[in-house]
């Protein structure tokens, strides 16, 4: 089951959101172009590494940087395709709407805000990894979660491959990121009590992003806003069988 788009029209140019997505693009065609170390020394400087947040000194000794850029760095790098264009096709799903709600510049804020607490609650709960986290993920998550909120009727359009047939079927945009946000602390508690190497994922990164993007999207939401579809569902460029 893929998702192909949500059911909301954009308003305007979702300008932030295509930079965001061509800036990641940028950063990875440069990993695709370096050699495996070449591209190990990059996680390990630009990704977040939590003990070089929370043991600067172990930072100097290893050669880790020992500032708090790594909490923006990071949100551009990825590991591979799979989860460079998960993390871009979400984002394209999802950040447009949430752009064309809050404006330009507050979206951007808040993309890299919820990303940055999304970072610290990584470090916060995996304090003394020395694994580099890397991804979009948690910026993305607090877009979710903005979006779940702003636009509770949405629906979302998947394709499923039935015996070789297009099948399409929509899904609540609330039950789909609900059922999403679940999944992530079930396995983010299961992660806690388990070893850190057991899983590549950073689940609390996500869990973290949401919340953030939960509390903040109210702040950033523009009073005033352009007038709404009846139930913020449009279904006029839905074929159906």
């Amino acid at each position: 089951m893929f998702p192909l788009h949500d059911t909301i029209p954009s308003r305007q140019l979702p300008l932030v959101n295509w930079l965001i997505i061509l800036a990641n693009t940028v950063v990875f065609i440069y990993e695709l172009s370096l050699s495996s170390y070449e591209l190990e020394t990059l996680i390990h400087i630009y990704g977040l590494v939590p003990l070089s947040i929370t043991d600067p000194e172990w930072a100097k000794w290893t050669g880790h940087p020992t500032g708090f850029a790594p909490l923006l760095t990071n949100m551009f790098l990825h590991s591979g395709w799979g989860h460079f264009f998960g993390n871009m096709w979400t984002l394209y799903i999802f950040g447009d709407n949430v752009e064309d709600r809050m404006g330009s510049f507050r979206y951007l804020v808040f993309y890299l805000l919820t990303g940055i607490v999304a970072g610290l609650t990584h470090v916060f709960l995996h304090a003394d990894s020395t694994i580099p986290a890397i991804g979009a993920s948690g910026a993305i998550s607090g877009v979710m979660a903005a979006y779940m909120f702003l636009f509770p009727h949405s629906r979302i359009v998947f394709f499923i491959p039935l015996l070789f047939l297009p099948y399409f079927v929509e899904l609540p945009a609330l039950l789909y990121i609900g059922l999403w946000f679940v999944g992530q602390l079930i396995s983010g508690i299961t992660v806690l009590a388990i070893t850190e190497s057991a899983s590549g994922i950073a689940f609390w990164a996500h869990i973290g992003g949401f919340i953030a993007g939960a509390v903040l999207y109210r702040i950033f939401a523009r009073k005033r806003y352009r007038a709404l579809f009846g139930d913020e569902y449009n279904r006029s460029y839905i074929n159906y069988a």
